[in-house]
């Protein structure tokens, strides 16, 4: 009765004023992107592999530079020696063009000494080695000799032998004497040349040698020719 008085407030509507309230489309897309957080957070957690320390990433990063580095130096040493095997290539091909030269070369000296060889004339005994001719020379206290031997009837496989000189001139005290070198192993096919030189004793003059061809040391004698010393 005596207190204050309070005013009334006049609403011609009666209407009351209602709270405000979230729209639906934004409690979902706060649902969905909470949603979305949590399932990154939990795959990241239970299936992923665990994410790296900054520690663990710089070590990563070295192992993978390193590895570039020597990824790059092995590509420039397969390039160096990717260059070797072409050169090497290369000069295998230039050798098989001249061993190939070499060999037609050679095919024909030996038909040319085939011919030559056909040509000399026949050793008068007619063994079956013939010494078709022969060179020697003497110069102090060696003997050099070339000898050239051919086969009758020379089949496919070449025989085995050996030829044994008996060289005969005066000694040093001015008579008669002969000297006989060890003999020399020969194989003749249809035809060989026997090349090289012997020594003399000291003083020593040839006359002559007589070539003695054999089967074996101190054998059978397959041929034989008397031939003078120049």
């Amino acid at each position: 009765m005596f207190g204050r008085n309070k005013p009334v407030v006049f609403d011609p509507y009666g209407r009351r004023r209602s709270r405000w309230r979230m729209p639906s489309w934004m409690v979902w897309l706060l649902t969905g992107t909470i949603a979305g957080i949590g399932g990154v957070i939990y795959l990241q957690e239970r299936h992923l592999p665990p994410r790296l320390s900054q520690a663990d990433s710089a070590a990563l990063r070295n192992a993978y530079d390193k590895a570039e580095s020597e990824r790059q130096r092995l590509q420039a040493e397969l390039a160096s020696t990717q260059q070797q095997l072409n050169a090497a290539l290369a000069a295998k091909k230039t050798l098989d063009a001249e061993l190939a030269a070499s060999r037609s070369a050679t095919q024909d000296l030996r038909a040319d000494v085939a011919t030559l060889v056909d040509a000399l004339p026949p050793d008068p005994r007619d063994n079956g080695v013939e010494v078709r001719a022969g060179r020697f020379n003497a110069s102090g206290n060696t003997l050099a000799y070339d000898v050239v031997l051919t086969r009758n009837r020379a089949g496919a496989k070449p025989m085995t032998g050996v030829v044994q000189f008996v060289v005969a001139g005066e000694s040093a005290h001015g008579g008669p004497n002969t000297v006989s070198p060890k003999p020399i192993p020969v194989s003749i096919g249809t035809h060989e040349i026997v090349r090289g030189n012997v020594a003399l004793p000291e003083g020593f003059k040839p006359r002559q040698t007589t070539v003695q061809v054999l089967d074996r040391e101190a054998g059978r004698s397959l041929g034989m020719r008397v031939m003078l010393v120049k």
